[in-house]
């Protein structure tokens, strides 16, 4: 009875227990969650490191092959740098040498050109000084020509004293001149002197005989052909006429000149006429 009396009391957990279980399990799966989240964060956060890092790698190889051309081309400027300065020293010591030179070249045309200048002065007084000179000879032949025209208004012709009209005569020494200058005869001037021998002139010998200075007459013996002719009393000026030669052709003596023992004057032959042998 006694154990049928007893009574069984059954404890039950209290409430709070079961509370504070539930809210474990909460946050337990909470940080699970949690945990899981972050690791998976993680993984990616880690991903973009890995990323990052190898991008980093390769910036990194890239900036020191950047840097290595860098360096590999400043060195390159460096060597360029250092030649041509040394062209641009070679040019500057060439530029001051051309310079000099070119100085030197100056002083020399400078001094060369006032030498010039010396000898162009002095050429062109020169020049004034034949001006003068040849305005002198314009003068003078003008004068000249005056004077041949004058001598060609002279010439005349005579009357021989063989009775045929001569050629054209020469009354002095202008116009002998004028006269050989035509070319129509041969002349030969000869000079006289009266007591002398006979005097070869052409192919003829001619000697003075006699002399009269007041009335301007003369006698002349003529040697021509093996014959000798004497002209006696003859004039001033007159035509003296004999023929000579195999062939006969007329030969004229004019006395242009008389004086007290000499006479002076020239034969006139044909341009036919044989010429004279020349003696050694």
């Amino acid at each position: 009875m006694s154990d049928s009396m007893d009574t069984v009391v059954e404890s039950k957990p209290p409430m709070w227990l079961a509370s504070v279980a539930v809210a474990g399990l909460v946050l337990g799966l909470g940080a699970l969650i949690w945990i899981f989240m972050l690791q998976g964060h993680l993984t990616t956060t880690q991903q973009n490191l890995d990323s990052a890092n190898k991008q980093n790698a390769v910036l990194a190889e890239k900036l020191q092959d950047t840097n290595e051309r860098m360096r590999a081309q400043g060195q390159t400027l460096a060597q360029s740098v250092g030649l041509t300065q040394k062209q641009l020293e070679d040019k500057s010591s060439q530029l001051v040498a051309q310079q000099r030179a070119a100085d030197a070249a100056t002083k020399k045309l400078q001094s060369e050109q006032a030498q010039t200048a010396q000898q162009v002065g002095a050429v062109q007084n020169d020049v004034s000084t034949v001006k003068t000179d040849v305005g002198g000879v314009k003068t003078d032949v003008a004068s000249t020509q005056a004077d041949l025209a004058a001598t060609k208004s002279q010439l005349t012709r005579v009357m021989g004293d063989a009775g045929v009209m001569s050629g054209l005569i020469a009354t002095n020494h202008d116009e002998l001149e004028e006269l050989k200058h035509r070319g129509d005869r041969n002349y030969y001037e000869f000079t006289l002197n009266k007591g002398a021998n006979a005097a070869n002139v052409g192919t003829i010998k001619l000697q003075l005989k006699k002399v009269d200075q007041k009335k301007s007459k003369y006698t002349l013996e003529v040697s021509s052909d093996d014959k000798n002719i004497e002209k006696k009393d003859k004039n001033l000026d007159e035509p003296v006429q004999f023929y000579s030669g195999k062939t006969p052709v007329l030969f004229e003596i004019v006395v242009n000149n008389i004086n007290k023992n000499q006479v002076t004057g020239y034969l006139s032959t044909p341009k036919s006429a044989p010429a004279p042998i020349a003696v050694p």
